[in-house]
């Protein structure tokens, strides 16, 4: 929440963020773990003397406080430029690698573009791709990916979590199928991160990804997670760095700035306190609005920190736009006079007079009980 004055002091406006699924601050953890690294410590990772040292011990730091957060071994973590990178070198490193045993990929209706756009991409190149539906709730069903499963397929990639509605999705009962059939399973899990629990071995999964700037890390950084043994082509060809998966002197400065978010992650425990607030809001949406509000997605198995919601008759454009200095986000775009809705509250099958006036808040670590109770304010005398 940031308060603006005028030039006597006196606030005349507030801006308060609801929108942490798109991206976060950067905690100060990871501010002061960058300092060195901006100033004093120039050497390359790879360089065999005193200035490469620095360089190199952070990095592997870096790798086991990530590591740390995700329940794996230090060994199995490639840095990255973001979650984007993450799950193109999952989808494509996986496909490439496996041409020998087939080309069918299975995912769902809901991922984030970084899924199905790679998936479109290898379709050109050969792919067989199987986009699986979800019901109401944006939940698939472990038994339709099990269906869904051919003698070719060499990859499954499920979401954790819906970054519009929260939803998350039954990973450890897929990553059972998957491993029962013997095919490599990746999840993106980068709504999930810092969330609630992405221990990898609790999951089941083979790959996951991390994006860093949704976990308060900055932005242009992220991992995946890769299960040793795991069959993958490098998604950079070059030199060996990132143990032969991802060529490239390594960006010591944001992956320092990643694994002291990602320590900060696992000391949080999590985002217990946020569903409180998330649910006191929405409690309050509807003693405002009635039947006027809507919920998208699961009630109970979503997203702590997240609540999605339509104002049924109204464009959620237009309900923003009537909340100066407040950030979040729509559920559908507007063109010409029309409103689309989102390929994923299209997908879970929301009314269209219902998902034209979606929003989505999403809370974070400096949300307070007053920012949410000055929306709710703003809200009622606009409805």
């Amino acid at each position: 929440m940031i308060v603006f004055s005028k030039e006597g002091g006196e606030p005349v406006s507030r801006q308060i963020y609801l929108d942490f699924n798109a991206s976060t601050p950067i905690a100060p953890e990871a501010v002061e773990a960058m300092r060195p690294f901006l100033m004093d410590h120039y050497g390359n990772p790879s360089s065999l003397h005193w200035a490469g040292a620095p360089a190199k011990d952070a990095v592997e730091k870096a790798r086991g406080q990530v590591a740390g957060l995700l329940g794996c071994d230090p060994t199995e973590i490639v840095f990255t430029s973001g979650g984007s990178e993450s799950n193109n070198h999952a989808i494509k490193g996986i496909f490439f690698a496996n041409r020998d045993r087939g080309e069918h990929i299975v995912t769902t209706a809901v991922e984030h573009p970084a899924i199905l756009n790679p998936c479109r991409f290898l379709e050109k190149m050969g792919a067989k791709v199987t986009v699986l539906p979800v019901d109401r709730h944006g939940i698939v069903n472990p038994g339709d990916v099990r269906k869904a499963i051919t003698p070719r397929t060499v990859l499954i990639t499920v979401m954790h979590a819906n970054n519009e509605v929260g939803t998350i999705e039954p990973v450890p009962g897929i990553a059972a199928i998957a491993r029962e059939a013997g095919i490599p399973f990746h999840t993106d899990a980068a709504q999930s991160v810092g969330k609630i629990s992405t221990d990898v071995e609790e999951l089941g999964v083979d790959l996951l990804s991390v994006a860093g700037h949704k976990v308060y890390a900055p932005k242009g950084i992220g991992a995946l997670y890769i299960r040793e043994g795991t069959k993958i082509e490098p998604f950079v060809h070059g030199a060996g760095h990132e143990g032969g998966r991802r060529a490239g002197t390594e960006n010591v400065l944001l992956a320092v700035a990643l694994g002291a978010a990602c320590e900060v992650a696992r000391k949080w425990g999590g985002m217990p306190q946020l569903r409180v607030l998330r649910d006191r809001f929405w409690e309050g949406l509807k003693k405002t609005f009635g039947e006027r509000v809507t919920l998208n997605g699961h009630p109970t198995e979503r997203l702590p920190n997240t609540l999605n919601v339509n104002f049924v008759g109204r464009v959620g454009a237009e309900v923003l736009a009537k909340l100066p200095g407040v950030a979040a986000s729509t559920g559908s775009a507007c063109h010409a006079g029309s409103v689309t809705l989102s390929p994923v509250l299209a997908a879970m099958g929301v009314p269209p007079e219902e998902g034209m006036g979606a929003i989505r808040f999403s809370l974070g670590r400096t949300t307070a009980w007053e920012d949410l109770e000055k929306v709710l304010d703003r809200l009622g005398s606009n409805s």
